[in-house]
């Protein structure tokens, strides 16, 4: 598409394949976007597109990836707010038009799979070397290995007995984020051979793991109950607890995605290199004389000018 629509926080350049989002530097944006910088989306990662009123007379255009397509989103399992949404883009209720007519060429380029869950990460996970600060320890990743060392003024008497921890990829079978923003946050890594192996409580006494926790795992058998993890995050040396300043969502979220798509990267037997890309051959000449009619329309009303207006309209006739 070739096109670039300028909104709140983000750009979002269209491209032939997929959609380029650019988040802007500033104070008024979230800092896990600032974080994150920019994310390549291909349209064979998203299940479908909407456009919703927002607040204070914005429109928000929104893509929806498919389940399993982005190690951020899985990692976060739900547990975002609206504002922190790298697929939402909010823009002045003037351009709702404009916003209709992106929507209307996303969706044409949806392929039959968006319907489906992705069978591997499409979009990419941010990229090691990381760290971050949690409240009991110093978490890190070079891409290969996480390691924790422990704080004397936050760590629990069992960390300290364990001592530091390095736990190598090919070791792992998941990883559970629970967001700082909640009660009793952390990150857990999940050992091979210990999926769904006792509780999955949070650093206090309370249970933390409900339909807000992020967990990959593998398809291999759990152990018996006397190999069960510590009930409590605090008490498991594979895992870190946050904190009121202490594992920030900006830090600590794309540390667990990162993470995540290492895991599943080495759980996996090398795949034909390329993804294929959703190709549909020529367009239905039908569809294509409605979007000429519809681009005209905002020729008309001056939201596309005489060059994009020519430039789009030759795209277009070029796909029959």
């Amino acid at each position: 598409m070739g096109d670039v629509l300028a909104g709140i926080h983000a750009t979002w350049e269209f491209d032939i394949d997929s959609v380029l989002i650019r988040f802007e530097r500033g104070i008024r944006t979230p800092r896990l976007l600032q974080s994150l910088r920019e994310r390549r989306v291909p349209h064979a990662a998203l299940s479908s597109v909407t456009l919703t009123p927002g607040k204070r007379g914005t429109v928000v255009l929104r893509a929806v990836p498919r389940p399993g397509a982005d190690p951020l989103l899985e990692a976060a399992a739900g547990q975002l707010k609206d504002g922190c949404d790298p697929y939402r883009l909010v823009l002045p209720g003037e351009r709702e038009t404009l916003a209709e007519y992106y929507a209307d060429e996303l969706r044409a380029r949806l392929g039959p799979e968006a319907g489906e869950p992705a069978d591997r990460f499409m979009v990419a996970a941010p990229e090691a070397p990381m760290h971050f600060k949690a409240y009991d320890g110093r978490a890190s990743f070079d891409g290969d290995r996480i390691s924790f060392r422990w704080f004397w003024t936050g760590a629990s008497s069992e960390k300290w007995k364990a001592g530091d921890q390095t736990f190598p990829v090919t070791e792992l079978s998941g990883v559970e984020w629970r967001s700082p923003e909640a009660l009793e946050g952390y990150l857990r890594l999940v050992p091979r051979g210990l999926e769904g192996a006792g509780p999955v409580t949070g650093a206090g006494t309370g249970p933390a793991a409900g339909p807000g926790s992020g967990l990959l795992t593998s398809t291999a058998p759990s152990v018996p109950p006397a190999a069960a993890r510590p009930a409590r995050a605090d008490q498991d040396p594979a895992a870190v607890i946050f904190g009121l300043g202490y594992g920030p969502v900006h830090e600590s979220l794309p540390f667990a995605a990162a993470v995540l798509e290492s895991v599943r990267r080495k759980q996996t037997t090398p795949v034909a290199a390329a993804a294929a890309l959703v190709g549909a051959g020529r367009r239905d000449p039908a569809d294509i004389a409605e979007r000429i009619r519809h681009l005209g329309e905002l020729h008309q009303a001056g939201l596309v000018t005489d060059d994009e207006f020519r430039a789009k309209k030759a795209q277009l006739l070029a796909e029959l």
